[in-house]
């Protein structure tokens, strides 16, 4: 059962003395997703809430997913420290632990205490912000895939599906099979285990179409609160898996003739005073909102994909008849475009963007995309019209790698001033530095086919 939410430092103080926590981990998602931050004893923790004792470097949002940090400093960061300010609402139990752990968000500020604007935290809220200036309260619920997958100590050899109970892997698709799926029961009783300690808040579980590929999906809800439960979750299937000896990934595309992981977002408006869905209208019509705000994902995505496929695997998961789009289309319940608008009654009106892979940071893939529907209704853009069929027929006119994405990333004016100019060169400054250090690996396709042959 979901308990209450600590609110404010009292409350945080509070609920750490009643469960007897011994050390708290203080979590600040970096530019890629990945938790950075410190772990102290629960009384340093307690001790330094009131007096602004947590920090860490600001260049912890300058690093790569590599570790390295680029040649250039696009912000002009001096390596000063920036001041963590927990999030009470965030705070829970790490469940994997032997001794009483808590883990808590943290937002991060400047020592004069504006914002760290290039904070995934902060980006998102900058967005939300907007909605909330024009009375609506954006809606969102995540479908999250990812793989299981042999311990590989050795990145030169492929990734391979792991050996369930039966004592065999996987050899054939098994989309929506209960069979494949009680295979790892173990593993996923303890997954729901740990996301019901943390309260998260999963909903269904099923066998998605690649070798040993899950999908979990989450219930609706707030965006933020929403992006906190897939940055948890991401962390939470990862040990669950590590403590039954096999990997579970997020990567975009892991397994070579696979489909792909994506991270699908299913998007939805309100009236912020009365609640109602106003993607629709009253006679259950789809409103003027609901086509401007096709419209402007339609418009503005493309510029996006840099906070929806964030890496160089993420390309790989763009090709025909494998489970993601290549285009900008939309559909009604199509799985095919880009943009689907599942079969619902009027009150769960929605659209799924189906572009956002599941190693996209949750906080920019959800603040792109409301973004990009905000511009769309402020802006008044309408949308093609909706496709039948499949949209694999139709042109690729996504990005197809990474520099592609970086340049239409830092092309995209209007979206710079929503997402703030300054996370904008910071991260398109990061993403280069990562293409860099991508362009000095030899890969063993190129030792293949180019070695003795050209």
């Amino acid at each position: 059962m979901k308990t209450a939410e600590p609110q404010t430092i009292d409350d945080l103080e509070r609920w750490i003395k009643s469960r007897g926590i011994t050390e708290v981990e203080c979590l600040v998602p970096d530019l890629s997703g990945i938790p950075r931050g410190k772990i102290l004893p629960a009384r340093k923790f307690l001790s330094c809430l009131r007096d602004r004792g947590l920090r860490l470097p600001e260049s912890v949002f300058t690093q790569t997913v590599t570790g390295e940090y680029p040649e250039d400093d696009p912000v002009d960061i001096a390596d000063s420290d920036v001041y963590l300010r927990p999030d009470p609402r965030t705070i829970r139990v790490v469940p994997w632990y032997e001794e009483p752990t808590a883990q808590v968000i943290n937002d991060c500020f400047h020592r004069d205490r504006s914002e760290v604007h290039c904070a995934p935290r902060q980006v998102l809220r900058n967005i939300l912000a907007l909605y909330e200036k024009q009375g609506w309260k954006p809606v969102v619920a995540p479908e999250l895939e990812f793989y299981l997958v042999r311990i590989n100590a050795d990145p030169d050899y492929p990734l391979e599906p792991p050996i369930g109970r039966s004592g065999r892997a996987e050899t054939g698709r098994q989309a929506y099979g209960i069979d494949a799926v009680n295979e790892f029961d173990p593993l996923f009783e303890d997954i729901y285990d740990y996301a019901e300690e943390q309260n998260l808040d999963l909903d269904t579980l099923h066998h998605e179409s690649g070798s040993a590929q899950m999908e979990i999906n989450f219930l609706h809800g707030d965006p933020m609160e929403l992006a906190d439960q897939v940055f948890l979750f991401k962390r939470t299937v990862r040990q669950a898996a590590l403590r039954h000896n096999v990997y579970a990934t997020f990567m975009a595309k892991p397994l070579a003739g696979q489909p792909g992981s994506a991270m699908h977002l299913h998007q939805s408006i309100t009236d912020a005073e009365s609640g109602r869905n106003i993607l629709v209208k009253k006679n259950g019509e789809d409103s003027d909102l609901f086509r401007w705000h096709i419209g402007g994902l339609q418009k503005y995505l493309p510029h996006c994909m840099l906070m929806l496929a964030p890496n160089v695997n993420s390309y790989r998961r763009f090709l025909p008849d494998q489970s993601a789009p290549i285009n900008m289309h939309w559909g009604h319940d199509n799985r095919t475009v880009s943009l689907r608008v599942p079969y619902a009654d009027a009150s769960a009106r929605r659209v799924e963007n189906r572009l956002s892979g599941a190693d996209a940071n949750p906080y920019l893939a959800i603040a792109a995309s409301l973004a990009c529907g905000y511009l769309g209704m402020i802006e008044k853009i309408e949308p093609t019209a909706p496709i039948t069929g499949s949209a694999y027929t139709r042109a690729h006119n996504l990005p197809r790698h990474l520099p592609d994405a970086i340049e239409r990333f830092e092309r995209a004016r209007p979206l710079h001033e929503l997402l703030n100019a300054d996370f904008v060169r910071v991260y398109a400054s990061v993403k280069w530095a990562e293409w860099d250090a991508y362009q000095h690996v030899i890969s063993s396709w190129e030792r293949e086919y180019l070695l003795l042959n050209v």
